[in-house]
This record gives structure tokens, sequence and C-alpha cells, in this order.
């Protein structure tokens, strides 16, 4: 058995490097070419003539963050946790909701670790680490809040013990 097998088997770091956690990663990763791109266009053509020049960053990053949180949203929705929408009956608009507070949740951890890390690491290793663990922390809470894996265990625990009642 390799390594790599051997850490699949452990419970929580397996179930990371199993396929999904995968495609959570390169969803994130269209999403920084989607951010990217926004800025670029938003601060060279769009917001150009807002002065001052931190004003048109301010609006141009928010436009930015908002069109990276829409495309990681629906590519998320429609391909790493596609399986389970047959399962979850949420509404776009409120599953939509619960996965903004996720990122940003992860955006506030990722601040605070950063922070942190920074006071005995270099900086740009602080953030790098802050990112990983953000984003794991981010992968969970959407696996189990926002796409439903907590309401589907209460679901399959509820079938087989039904003395418990609904």
């Amino acid at each position: 058995m390799t390594c790599f097998e051997r850490l699949r088997q452990l419970p929580l770091l397996g179930r990371l490097l199993r396929h999904r956690f995968i495609k959570f990663g390169v969803v994130g990763a269209s999403g920084t070419l989607v951010n990217v791109a926004v800025l670029y266009l938003a601060q060279e053509t769009l917001f150009v003539a807002i002065a001052p020049p931190s004003l048109r960053l301010n609006l141009s990053l928010a436009v930015a963050i908002f069109f990276a949180t829409i495309n990681n949203f629906l590519l998320n929705r429609a391909w790493t946790w596609l399986d389970r929408r047959a399962h979850v009956h949420t509404p776009i608009l409120l599953q939509f909701g619960q996965y903004t507070i996720a990122c940003w949740l992860g955006i506030a951890l990722q601040f605070a670790l950063t922070h942190a890390f920074a006071s005995y690491l270099h900086y740009l290793l602080a953030n790098v680490l802050a990112i990983i663990i953000a984003s794991v922390a981010n992968f969970v809470l959407n696996d189990h809040w926002t796409f439903g894996r907590l309401r589907l265990l209460i679901r399959r625990w509820r079938r087989q013990h039904p003395q418990h009642g609904e």
C-alpha cells in the first residue's frame, strides 16, 4: 500500500484527498482567473474615469470578487456537488447565500490565521499556510452546510432509527 493510499484511508484527510476536494480546488483556481480578469477589466476600462485611484480599486475588487463568487458557486453546484442536487432541495438563492457566508467565513479565517502565523513565519508563507487551512475549512463547511451532506446524514439516520421520530 502506497503512502497516498494510506492517507486516503484516514477519516478527514482521506475525504479531502478524494475526488470532490480536487474538483473544489479546480473550481477555486477558475475563480481566481475570473477574479483577476474582471479586476483588470474593471480597473482598465469600466472604472478608468473614477478618481481617486483607491476608490477605483475598491470598486474593481468588489466587482471582481462578486463575479468570482458567482462563478465558483455555479461551477461547484453544477460539477463538484452535482450528485447531491437530487437529494438536497434548497432553493438556489438560499444556497447561494449559504455559499457566500461560507466564503466570507473562510476569508475571515484566512485573515486571522495569516496575522497569527506572521508572528512566527514570513508573511508570504504565513498567508499560504492560512489559505490552505481556510480552503479546507471552506470545503468542509460547504460540503456539510451549503450542499447538504449534513441534511443527507440526518435523513439517513432518521430512516435507520424511526423510533426517534422526526
